[in-house]
């Protein structure tokens, strides 16, 4: 089901900073600040989490001349255990917060409920994004860095980023945020953590043709669909799936990946990128630029996520997949 918001809010700033590696990433010189240390100075990775997320915060703020008490609620995520550099970032910000788990679908489920907020008068301002550090979640999710284990070619690179966004009431000037779609869990079967892009494609086509449909769209409607980390492989199931359908080859130009774009042709990150940093770091930095630019005037942001967890790995399931999306315009 599509959400329209009468009240248009705008996506009027994003921070974003990333990691070492990051600065590799075709995106980073859009970035506000890349890193040379993974952990931010401090004594474990998810302490550097938790200081990377307060930082992208305050680059969102200052952009717009405010402080933490301008703004009434922040939400966000991220994939450590219980989100707890999200939890820990929250504290120290001390903004009134709601915690939020689509796995890398987060930095659009924010939103959307940023937004459902601003349309209800309950907000002047919010805080939107998401987050991953690298070194955390391959621990979590895979193996320990140092366990040196090889990676098949249809992996993902887990970025070390944060990406929020400042949404507020509509302003002229800024990108408004003029409907979402809410994606359902879709499971297709697929149980291998390593091939997310397979796992994640029908959950973003699912959400995609609801959108469009629901708007009476087609995808050369907008000057940019990106989802947010299939990968490689994952978009190229994505665009098989849509000329399945009927929608011609040269309408899919139009549609684009964060993950499969992020370290450009780069084989050392196999399939792409991939991590909830992933999708908030392109969507914050690069494409509000771009639409305040005015190089892109419609656009669809689609963020999709896979969600497992080690226990559910382990216990032989099978992983289900979610995707929101976001319709942005610019005047």
């Amino acid at each position: 089901m599509v959400i329209v918001f009468q009240s248009k809010p705008s996506l009027l700033a994003g921070g974003v900073v990333a990691g070492p590696l990051e600065n590799r990433s075709v995106f980073s010189q859009y970035f506000d600040a890349v890193y040379d240390d993974e952990r931010w100075q401090m004594k474990t990775n998810e302490q550097g989490h938790r200081k990377m997320i307060e930082e992208a915060c305050e680059f969102a703020m200052k952009k717009m001349n405010i402080q933490n008490g301008d703004v009434e609620y922040l939400m966000g995520g991220d994939l450590v255990n219980q989100m707890t550099p999200t939890n820990f970032a929250a504290r120290d910000l001390a903004i009134p917060f709601i915690g939020l788990f689509s796995a890398c679908a987060t930095s659009v489920s924010s939103v959307i409920i940023a937004c459902l907020l601003t349309e209800l008068g309950a907000a002047n301002f919010s805080l939107a994004g998401a987050s991953s550090q690298h070194n955390s979640i391959e621990r979590q999710f895979r193996y320990p860095i140092n366990y040196g284990a090889q990676k098949p070619q249809t992996a993902q690179w887990t970025v070390t980023a944060a990406g929020y966004a400042l949404i507020g009431k509509h302003r002229e000037e800024y990108p408004s945020i003029e409907a979402a779609t809410i994606g359902k869990s879709i499971d297709y079967g697929m149980d291998d953590p390593f091939h997310m892009g397979a796992a994640m494609a029908p959950a973003a086509f699912q959400t995609i043709q609801a959108h469009l449909e629901q708007r009476n769209q087609k995808i050369y409607h907008y000057d940019l669909i990106l989802t947010g980390d299939l990968g490689q492989l994952g978009l190229k199931l994505l665009k098989g799936m849509f000329v399945e359908n009927g929608v011609k080859n040269e309408e899919l130009t139009f549609l684009r990946d964060a993950g499969a774009e992020f370290y450009g042709q780069d084989e050392a990150f196999q399939s792409g990128a991939s991590g909830a940093g992933c999708s908030a770091a392109v969507f914050f930095s690069y494409v509000l630029q771009q639409m305040r630019a005015g190089s892109y005037k419609r656009v669809l942001l689609v963020a999709t996520g896979a969600l497992l967890s080690p226990l559910s790995y382990q216990q032989g399931e099978t992983i289900p997949c979610t995707a929101h999306a976001i319709e942005i315009t610019m005047k």
